[in-house]
């Protein structure tokens, strides 16, 4: 896997949302400082702020780190 495919995945989403860093840095508690290192790939997200990061915009951690192109999230089980 591209070690650099989330950060490109986490900027297109953003900009495409049309959004700073400093908004989403904010939505998951982490300075902009801290966002920008997840775009330049100097700092990889954790497992809590990828999930954070696909339901704030609306798809898969699959897509964020590059496991698929669909940016559609699948519908999940639901588990007992």
């Amino acid at each position: 896997m591209n070690k650099n495919i989330i950060g490109s995945r986490l900027r297109e989403m953003r900009e495409s949302s049309c959004l700073y860093q400093r908004q989403v840095a904010d939505y998951l508690g982490v300075t902009q400082q801290t966002y920008s290192r997840y775009e330049t790939g100097e700092l990889q997200p954790s497992l809590s702020v990828m999930e954070l990061l696909s339901g704030f915009y609306g798809t898969s951690v699959d897509f964020l780190i590059g496991f698929t192109d669909e940016k559609t999230p699948h519908k999940r089980r639901r588990t007992v």
